[in-house]
Parts: structure tokens; sequence; C-alpha cells
């Protein structure tokens, strides 16, 4: 039957009948499916004259599987001098490289090398554009050497493709290099390949290269595109510079482009950043006058921006109307809304949002369990915190160190270190090695517990493990000898630190300051100030509250007041701590006149006092007899939304003060 076909065909052709389409393809499909590719090399030509005939066969057989049979059709069409055109075999080319089956495409390659027909252009861009994106930059160079020795001139192309390939692989040195090199040789750079390589040089934030490259665009007399615009509005919103991307933005209008939603969302991103909110919304208003739909991203840092500055009511305000018009929800979205919740107490708003999620039917991921985790842990919350870890053991997530390290802290604090260990050798048996973080936990735990020789084991594991002892490591080792009244083993390892390549800083100095005040040895904690002050670093706010409640404890007043001053002198601004610590100094000297006006002067700072703050002076004015003043601070307390503490209740049985009929009877 097979020959039969091939004979009518071999007539018709000879007749000059003409041949459909339709029947040439299923003639050779026959031909292919009986293995005769014989009767096809025997009738190329002839077969040709109406059919791609090469590309038709060498693709039923990549189809089919059978790679070796489409390489030795095309051996076997060389060695009878029927040489396929170049265009035919990138066509079969491209298709490879898009089949990613790089492999076979390399092996085909090589043959056209051998035998024909000579690669071109397209050939060696196709082969190294493949490789460039699997970052087999060996190979894409060696194919890049191989076209300069055939005398074949890289293009644009050619370039670009390799340019990206090392940006890609973070060898930004290289590819800046062989830019230069391409410029140098005449080669026309576009717009494209420039913005790319300021890209990736705002991507690794070196913001001052990609200007360098902006700058040599304009040079080379080429206009910048939006996206070029785009790229550099984002590197000057990441450094903080937002009045100069302001610039950009404005020179975008002025040229009449259309700003993108990249433009958009990297403006917004620096106006939030920078706590400018007002902007922000501002050219979010924008956007969608202009009939842009701002994307998750853009809702995300708008919602993001809210939260940190505690306008939590107003970032979920603004999600539900984003969500009203259509939003396409993501995690990413969920975290940031869970995460600022968390982040301002509000546990059952974050809890609604992780059940939000379920009715949304968006699949929380780890990160969504990381927030949840780490934000109930720090709420003390830890049975609820390790009931969400061990689900996400089950849904198959693996958990990071983050989520370790966040429990094990949680309960070391709850002073249940038995569970904290449990946790570190499940995450060593889930092959989850340590990082220096969790290490510190377990040393500040160890240290609570009085373990000194646990500690000592752990540093041990650090050093054989290879980890390099930070300086969180540092000051937890000096506290926790400090707590211990250790004082020579704190000093020895603070002398050792100032040796090092890590060096001590203002917490380090202020740890050993507070334990010099705790234990009256103001001398030695003013020893410690001074080297501070001669050598740095600066002193901040904690290192002199330590040494002003020190100067008030030790009776020490007048030397108090001095570096109280001292302190405002030297613009350092005190917070409600400093205050409190000053206003509890001149309650237990009697000085009530001078420890309210200090407690008004807080208020005018703008700060706002907490339970401590209003207990010192509540007790204050009960030790002196001034009854009636210290209910209605407490009055005053309560209105501001402050509950008392046990101290402050004690305080006020004490004075008989134990229920509302006996405080409006004093104030009668």
């Amino acid at each position: 039957m097979v020959d039969r076909a091939v004979d009518t065909f071999a007539w018709m052709s000879k007749m000059g009948v003409s041949i459909s389409h339709y029947a040439a393809s299923e003639m050779l499909d026959l031909l292919i499916d009986s293995d005769r590719i014989d009767v096809i090399l025997e009738n190329y030509e002839e077969m040709c004259k109406g059919l791609g005939v090469y590309e038709f066969v060498f693709n039923s057989f990549l189809k089919r599987g059978e790679v070796e049979k489409g390489l030795n059709f095309h051996r076997a069409l060389v060695e009878r001098g029927l040489v396929p055109k170049i265009v035919d075999c990138n066509k079969i080319l491209k298709g490879l490289c898009m089949g990613n089956q790089i492999g076979v495409a390399s092996d085909f390659f090589d043959m056209m090398v051998r035998s024909g027909p000579s690669p071109n252009l397209v050939t060696f861009s196709t082969l190294i554009n493949v490789y460039c994106k699997e970052l087999r930059l060996d190979e894409a160079f060696s194919l890049y050497n191989l076209m300069i020795e055939k005398g074949i001139v890289p293009d644009l192309v050619i370039y670009s493709i390799l340019i990206n390939g090392l940006f890609r692989a973070g060898k930004l040195e290289e590819g800046n290099s062989l830019f230069s090199m391409a410029l140098a040789r005449g080669v026309k750079m576009d717009v494209v390949i420039f913005s790319s390589i300021m890209d990736a040089y705002v991507r690794v934030g070196d913001l001052g290269k990609a200007i360098e490259v902006y700058t040599r665009m304009l040079k080379e007399g080429i206009s910048p595109n939006v996206v070029t615009y785009s790229i550099l509005i984002n590197g000057l919103c990441r450094n903080g510079r937002v009045l100069e991307a302001c610039g950009v933005f404005g020179q975008i209008l002025k040229q009449g482009l259309e700003p993108s939603v990249l433009t958009y969302s990297s403006l917004i991103d620096g106006f939030c950043k920078s706590e400018n909110l007002r902007d922000g919304f501002g050219l979010y208003g924008i956007m969608l006058r202009k009939g842009h739909v701002p994307d998750v991203v853009v809702c995300s840092m708008l919602i993001n921006g809210l939260s940190r500055q505690g306008m939590m009511d107003e970032a979920l305000r603004f999600f539900f109307q984003a969500v009203k018009r259509g939003l396409t929800l993501n995690n990413y979205l969920f975290n940031a809304l869970i995460d600022g919740c968390f982040r301002l107490k509000r546990t059952r708003d974050g809890l609604k949002m992780y059940i939000l999620m379920g009715m949304y039917k968006v699949i929380p991921d780890v990160v969504t369990y990381t927030v949840l985790v780490r934000g109930l842990a720090e709420q003390g919350r830890l049975d609820e915190a390790l009931a969400l870890f061990f689900q996400l053991l089950k849904k198959g997530f693996s958990p990071d160190h983050i989520i370790y390290c966040t429990l094990i802290d949680g309960f070391c604090k709850k002073r249940d270190p038995a569970t904290g260990l449990q946790i570190f050798k499940l995450m060593q048996s889930n092959g989850i090695f340590p990082d220096i973080c969790i290490y510190n936990v377990l040393i500040n735990m160890f240290f609570r517990e009085g373990c000194v020789e646990n500690v000592l084991e752990l540093l041990r594991e650090i050093i054989k493990y290879g980890l390099e002892p930070d300086i969180v490591t540092y000051n937890t080792m000096i506290c926790g000898y400090c707590s211990l009244k250790i004082f020579s083993k704190a000093i020895k390892l603070f002398e050792v630190l100032k040796c090092g390549r890590t060096q001590p800083n203002a917490i380090t100095f202020t740890i050993l300051i507070d334990a010099y005040c705790k234990d009256g040895r103001m001398d030695d904690a003013m020893l410690i100030f001074s080297s501070m002050l001669e050598r740095g670093p600066e002193p901040n706010i904690l290192t002199y509250s330590c040494l002003i409640d020190g100067y008030f404890k030790t009776e020490n007043t007048e030397s108090a007041f001095e570096l109280y001053e001292k302190m405002l002198g030297d613009r350092v601004s005190p917070n409600i701590v400093s205050y409190s610590i000053l206003i509890d100094g001149l309650c237990k000297k009697g000085l009530m006149e001078e420890a309210s006006l200090a407690f008004q002067c807080a208020i005018g700072r703008h700060l706002l006092p907490d339970v401590i703050a209003y207990g010192i002076l509540i007790r204050g004015y009960c030790k002196v007899g001034r009854l009636a003043e210290a209910m209605m601070l407490y009055d005053h307390m309560l209105v501001n939304g402050i509950m008392p503490d046990d101290l402050l209740q004690k305080a006020l049985a004490e004075y008989g003060f134990q229920d509302s009929q006996a405080k409006n009877c004093v104030l009668n």
C-alpha cells in the first residue's frame, strides 16, 4: 500500500498534477509510521515542492520522543547533499528550546556546526538565550566566542541576552564590562537594555551605579521611557530620596508619558515609608481617576503604612473598600493586615482576618503562620501559638528559623525552659540548623535559670558548628553575668569584645552601667559612662535613665539633677521612662510640686503616661497625705483608659481606698 501511494505520488508529480497539502501530509505520516524514511529521502526534492518536508518530519519524530531518529534524518539529508535551509533548522532549534529540551538542542547545534547548514546570528542567539535563562553562562559565552571565531558579528540582541544573563547571576561587574565593550564596538544599545541594567543595580541597592547608567543613556542620545523613569523612581524611594523621585514623576507628566502601575506603586511605597500617607493616598486617588486598577501590592503598601502609624481602623476600612472594588486578594495582603493587627495588640482582629482568608478561599502560607505564631507568642498565648505551629507542620509546611526562635523565646520568657528545649530538639530533628539568633535565646534562658555551665556548653556548640557570635550574643552574656552578680566575668567579656572585630554598642555599655547602678556602685558606673563620652558610642536615653535612677536610689539627688540637665544639654529627648524615674526620685524626697510639674512636662511633650508613671505620682501624693489629689489623678488615669496594676491597687488599699464608696468619701 505504501509503495503504491509513493508510485502514485511520483506519477502525479511527473505529470504536473497538483497535490494538496493535506494529501502530502497524510502520505508523510504514513511513511513515518511505516519507518520508510528511505522513501522520503529518495523523493525529498519532489516532496519539498508543496510542503516543508524537513520541518514536518523532524517535528514528527520529536513529538514521538524519537529524537535520535530526527537527528539521523538531518544527517542523512546532509550526506546526500540535501542541506536543509538554515531558517528551517532555526525553527527546529527554537522549538527544542521552548520545549526545554536543551540537551537535544545542543546536540542539534553541534551537528549543524559539523555538517551544516552553517549557524547564523539567529541560531546563536536562540541557544545563547536559553543558556542564559538557565544561568549556564560558561556555555553561553563559549557560543559567543565561537560566533566571533566564525566571523559572525554579535548584534544588540546577543549583547542584551548576555548582559541580562550576567546581571541575573549577580555578576554585575562582568555585565557592566560587557556593556561598556559593546558600546565601544559601536553597538547601538536601546532603552530596554539600559533600563534592564539600571533595574539590576537598583535591586542590589546601588543607586549610584544606576544613575551612572541613566546618565550614560542620555549621553548616547537615547530617550528614557516610562519603564526607565519608574526604575529610577523606585531606586530613589528605596534610598529615602522621595522628593527627587517626585521630580522624576513630574518629568514623566511633562513629557506626556502615561505613568504605569509600577510608577505609581514605587512612589506610593516611598511616601508610605517616609510616613507621608497623605501624599500616598493622594497618588492612589489619581491612579483611580486615571483608570488604573491598583494591584494587591499597592494596597498592601498603603495598609502597611496605616498600620505602622497605628491607624488600624483606617487600614481595615481601606481593605474592605478595595475588596468592594474587585481587588484580587492574596496571602501578601492578608499577611500585612494580620501583622498590623498583632503589632497593635489587636489580637481579635488579627484572628478574624485569618478566618476571613478561608472565607475568601485564600490559602494561608508559611508567612501567615509565622505572623500568627509570633503575634500570639508575644502576647503570652503560647498554647494557641503552639497549636498553630503543629497545624503548620500537619499541612506540610517547613517552618523557618523565625517560628522556632519565636516559640523557644516565648517559652523561655514564661520560665518554661523544658518546652523551649523540646522545640529546639524538634527543630534539629526536622533538619533545621540553628542560627545564632536561636542560640542567643537559649543562652538568655540558661542565664535566667542560673545554669552557667549550660551556657558554656552552648558556646562550645556554636564554635563547633562554625557560627560566629554577634553583638547580641555578647550583650546577652554580659547581661547574664551581671544578673548573677559575676561582674568579673562580665568585665572580662567586655574587654574581649573591645579588642575584637565586633565592637561594643550603646546597649553593651548601658547593661554594665545599669548593673553597677543597681548594685550601688555609682563610681564604677560613671567610669563606664565617661568611657562612652570619650570614645563612643553616644549614650542614649536608657543610659541616662539608668544613671539618674542609680543616683536617686543612692540618695544623691544633686548628681541626679546634674545628669538630667546634661542629658537635655546633649539633646537627648527624655521618654516616659526617664520622666517616671525623675518623678519617683522627687516623690521619695517629698518634692510633690516638682514631681507634679515633671508629670505635666511629660504630657506637654506629647508623651503618654503609663500605669507606672501614674502609680508613682499617686503613691507619692498618698504618702504625704494629699489624698484628694491622689484620687483626682487616679480618676484622670481611668478616663484615659489606663487600668491600675496590682502594685497600684495594693497601694490604694493601704490607704483605705478599696472601693468607689471610700474614694467618694475622701473626695467629699
